[in-house]
């Protein structure tokens, strides 16, 4: 398996990061694989895919670069720089158009584990590989970063929390598949056979993604690591947040859809991140909804988590039974 070594230092200086360029890309491998994570996935898909599909197929250099790039145990180096704190996507693809050719060709060779292919023996391929990420950010990404960004950073104040209540370890030890605090200094990346990385004095980047089936590592040796995740899945479903007309009526849609994001436990600071709301609405639906008996509220750490009672469960079925 493969394991990072990582020392006192390191964690001191490890962060999250928000980085829109990372969420673009992992929005490609999604519409190169096709497969969903959740309901508000497929309809994502539904929409943009075939667009996707026919740009791959006018375009066969693009589509074996992706397909290249993208590998099944890893993807080439050149399409996943390491993301700086406030990194704009333009600025994220600018490093990405900046790679070295030869390099290019060769992380491409390292993600296919074989020969690069004859057709991509050229010196273009960071330009494409910027402008089709350009191209999916543009069509894909940019409309919906709002919603975006705040499941991002609803989920960094989740981790934070968990930060508080169990330490660096217990957030490590659940980042995305394959990843295991393994103690001893000692951080399992993923099951594969690679040697293990000394990261002392090194800077750990955590970076959170909306896709709920991809996640992968990323380095600037020696001086900065990133572990790219899955976000929290309860955050990220966009399909599981619509607000069905009956419920809507009758509780108002803003705080329908506090309860119904309280399927599962969220703190006020996750709720106002995932809903845009101000701090003060979602304080006052919650005092609403406290005081119906729709939601309860429990304390976890320094956090105070709130979520459905078993009224609040009948009332939100009967709502989509309506639907």
């Amino acid at each position: 398996m493969g394991w990072w070594e990582i020392d006192a230092d390191t964690l001191a200086r490890s962060r999250f990061v928000v980085s829109p360029l990372d969420e673009t890309l992992a929005c490609l491998k999604m519409l190169h694989a096709g497969v969903a994570g959740h309901p508000g996935e497929r309809a994502w898909l539904d929409t943009h895919r075939p667009a996707h599909l026919r740009r791959m197929a006018a375009d066969p250099v693009a589509a074996l670069l992706v397909g290249s790039g993208l590998g099944r145990e890893w993807n080439a180096d050149f399409l996943t720089p390491t993301p700086y704190e406030g990194e704009s996507f333009e600025e994220g693809v600018a490093r990405v158009r900046a790679a070295r050719p030869d390099e290019a060709r060769a992380d491409l060779a390292v993600s296919l584990g074989g020969t690069l292919p004859a057709a991509l023996d050229r010196d273009d391929l960071p330009e494409r590989a910027a402008a089709l990420l350009e191209d999916v950010w543009t069509e894909a990404v940019r409309p919906d970063w709002d919603r975006r960004r705040r499941v991002l950073e609803a989920d960094v104040v989740a981790r934070i929390a968990q930060v508080s209540r169990g330490g660096w370890a217990a957030v490590l030890d659940a980042l995305r598949p394959g990843t295991r605090w393994l103690g001893a200094s000692r951080l399992q990346i993923n099951l594969n056979p690679y040697p293990p990385r000394d990261l002392s004095g090194a800077e750990l980047i955590l970076v959170p993604i909306t896709p709920q089936r991809h996640g992968w590592v990323a380095w600037e040796e020696p001086e900065r690591y990133a572990v790219v995740y899955p976000c929290t899945g309860a955050l990220a479903d966009d399909g599981a947040r619509a607000v069905p007309a009956a419920l809507g009526a009758l509780l108002g849609p803003a705080r329908a859809g506090v309860l119904i994001l309280l399927g599962s436990p969220m703190s006020t600071s996750q709720l106002v991140g995932v809903t845009g709301q101000t701090l003060g609405s979602v304080g006052r639906h919650l005092r609403v909804l406290l005081d119906a008996g729709l939601v309860e509220r429990r304390r976890a750490g320094r956090s105070v988590l709130y979520s459905r009672t078993a009224a609040g469960e009948v009332l939100v079925e009967a709502g989509e039974g309506r639907a």
